[in-house]
């Protein structure tokens, strides 16, 4: 027997957020490593940072969470998106030709991706062609159990279906939101209900597992043996919801390599979300025990 951590990677854009009460370190994929990580995984981030005081302070920011990383310094600049929230919803305006969009394929990031069990990306961070060569190069040196969570996260013009289809291609894990499936829809010519919008994309590309969260309303997961598991997004007291989607990514993927079933999987990640979007910014300190939204929500549908 060993206790030894999954180890988990995320591999994609760090930045700045620039919100109107000062700036917080972000990205997606960093978000996703702090929650797995704070869920029992080996976790590191994987990014770019510039040579510049913007990354001289994130690089601190990183460090002083607790977060792995390997975050490589170059000439461009450090990421920043500058970000205004409507009743608490971000909206974004993302920086281009940034430190992020420049990834080198070096020897150590081989070596870290051999030993992953699962990685975590998504399609802003291959918006350029030096990034996206480097993570899809990655993806392929992964050994064939790893777990591969395809975060589509869809920012602004920074995809095309080309590039959709190339990263689904290489995923086992495919997460989108409710929106984000609108868009696709027409796109890849796609008919029926969400559920089986979700399986369409399962067949084609040979996943085991597609996440569809729906904000505030529900998410649904399907697996590839068939089963489905649907939960309701419980009531908080929303603070922000700034990185609660990367939560609910980094939470799931480490309770499924622990060995979780679906279903408690999926509850860890929904509880995560909910307990993220009640704390202000996307790395919040965790409480010693977790709340059970779910339990509470289900336990007041019932009393109603």
């Amino acid at each position: 027997m060993t206790d030894k951590k999954p180890i988990v990677l995320s591999l994609g854009e760090i930045l700045w957020d620039m919100i109107p009460e000062g700036k917080r370190a972000g990205g997606a994929p960093v978000n996703f490593i702090y929650h797995a990580t704070k869920n029992g995984a080996d976790g590191y981030s994987i990014s770019a940072i510039g040579q510049d005081e913007l990354g001289d302070e994130l690089l601190a920011a990183v460090e002083k969470t607790g977060i792995k990383s390997i975050l490589q310094r170059n000439a461009y600049p450090t990421g920043r998106a500058d970000v205004k929230l409507e009743n608490g919803i971000p909206e974004w305006t993302i920086v281009k030709d940034v430190a992020w969009d420049h990834i080198a394929l070096t020897q150590d990031l081989i070596d870290l991706v051999r030993k992953a069990d699962a990685i975590c990306y998504g399609s802003l961070a291959c918006r350029m062609q030096e990034s996206h060569d480097t993570i899809m190069k990655l993806l392929k040196m992964s050994r064939p159990e790893t777990l591969r969570y395809y975060d589509i996260n869809i920012r602004g013009d920074h995809y095309s279906k080309e590039l959709i289809e190339e990263q689904l291609a290489d995923a086992t894990v495919f997460k989108l939101n409710d929106d984000e499936l609108v868009l696709l829809r027409p796109m890849f010519g796609i008919t029926g209900t969400d559920e089986e919008a979700c399986k369409w994309f399962m067949d084609n590309f040979d996943l085991d597992y597609v996440i569809l969260t729906a904000g505030a309303d529900f998410s649904t997961i399907l697996a590839k043996n068939g089963e489905i598991s649907t939960l309701p997004t419980p009531r908080v007291e929303v603070s922000d919801t700034i990185g609660a989607g990367d939560s609910f990514s980094g939470a799931f993927t480490i309770n499924i390599l622990l060995g979780k079933s679906l279903q408690e999987a999926h509850r860890a990640a929904v509880n995560t979300a909910a307990y993220v979007c009640t704390q202000a910014g996307a790395w919040p300190e965790y409480p010693e025990v977790m709340p059970d939204y779910i339990a509470e929500y289900e336990a007041k549908q019932k009393a109603e």
